[in-house]
This record gives C-alpha cells, structure tokens and sequence, in this order.
C-alpha cells in the first residue's frame, strides 16, 4: 500500500467507522491522482535547453496527421487524428527529432507534418490562429524535402523578422503534388503577410515565376464548408 495511506492508517485512532476511513483513502487516492495529473501536466509543458545547448526564440512541437482522402473530416475527427510527435527547446533537442523522422519526399499517401509554436494547435480554430491565414505554394514531387527542411530552419532561426506573427509551417503530401505552408497571426496585415512572402522567396530559393497564394483561415473554413455542405465544420 501506498506510504501516505499507511500513515493515514498509522494516524487513525481507530475512533472511525470503516466507512470513514475508506473515505478518507479514496480522498487521498483522488489528492494523489489529481497531484500526479498536475505533475504530468508540468513536466510536459517544462520543455527547457539542456546544459551547453542553443536555446530557440520560441518551443515548438511538431506534429503528424494522416487520413483517407475523401472521407469528410469533421473538427472534431480532425483533432483526434493529428498526433503530437514532442516539444523541443533548443538546435539540439530539434536535430533530435527531426533526424529520426521521415523526410516528406518518403511519406506516402495524405499525409501532413506540423511544426508550430508550443501551445498552438495547428488548426484554424486555435485562438492564435482563428484571425490569421497562411502563404500556400504547391510543389511538384521530389521538391517537399528539401523546401521543409529549408523552411523550418529559417522559422526555427527567425529569419521572417515579422516579431510574434508566426505560428507554424505545414507540409502536406499528396498524390499529385506536395504543398507547403507558413501561418501567421494576422491576416489583414498586409506588410507582415509581404514580408513573409518575400522571405519564404528567398529562403526556398523559388523561381520568380513560382505561384504563391495567400489564404485567410476564414476563407478556408468557408471554403470547406460549402464544398462538404456543412456548417460549424474545419477539415483540411
């Protein structure tokens, strides 16, 4: 038996009837598990440097989903099917992660990996996402690799300069073509989504004639909507 019910044993005067003292061991059963719970909810959220490491800007978790394509997705279906892979807070604790994951380029099937800010979920509904939008470019096969790995190192090291502005990057293996995406805060700032745009140019190193569109999380939750004729909906 636990130390702490031994002792509540130990302590009791044996004035109490059966019934109490259960009561008294299913209180401290519950004070533990609620202690524990606590506990586990602070270890996971105290991602920090280790000794001698590059410390990040920001913590960052990255993220796993896959799907049947054409089987709608409902907000909540799409909640329970992303996977949180590990939080991260340094250049070493990042490499450690990201060595041991499959490139894009070998993924199969709808496939997406996220990588965004700890605390943010990479859905449109999260509050740091619910007024932003998203720089989308499509790729055709063979290119996914190498373009996440060059955006998410110029996300990690903040060469976007837009401050807080943004959330995450995503990349979205498909059939036909891959597509990644940066997401921001802000949506109706309209200098923060250029310079982004003209960053995710350089650090891609994209043709000039590369097509870039941008999209309002607002307009993709329409979107979605209309094409699955449902309401209250988010599937990507």
């Amino acid at each position: 038996m636990n130390n702490k019910f031994d002792a509540l044993k130990d302590d009791d005067s044996g004035d109490h009837d059966q019934n109490e003292e259960n009561s008294t061991q299913k209180d401290g059963e519950k004070e533990k598990t609620e202690r524990d719970k606590s506990q586990s909810s602070s270890k996971r959220k105290a991602v920090v440097p280790g000794p001698a490491e590059h410390p990040l800007q920001y913590n960052y978790t990255f993220w796993y989903s896959r799907r049947t394509p054409g089987r709608p997705t409902s907000s909540q279906s799409y909640e329970q099917n992303i996977k949180q892979i590990g939080t991260f807070a340094s250049v070493e604790q990042f490499w450690r992660f990201y060595s041991h994951m499959v490139r894009p380029g070998d993924l199969t099937g709808h496939s997406d990996f996220h990588l965004f800010k700890e605390g943010i979920k990479p859905m449109w509904e999260d509050d740091a996402n619910k007024s932003g939008g998203k720089w989308i470019i499509r790729l055709r096969k063979g290119l996914a690799s190498r373009c996440w790995e060059n955006l998410i190192l110029a996300m990690l090291g903040e060469q976007f300069m837009v401050g807080e502005e943004i959330c995450g990057a995503v990349v979205s293996v498909r059939f036909q073509e891959d597509i990644i995406s940066i997401w921001n805060k802000t949506a109706s700032d309209q200098a923060t989504t250029a310079r982004i745009r003209d960053t995710l140019r350089r650090v891609l190193n994209l043709p000039p004639n590369t097509i870039m569109e941008y999209k309002t999380h607002t307009d993709s939750i329409k979107a979605w909507e209309e094409f699955h004729g449902l309401v209250n909906s988010s599937g990507r």
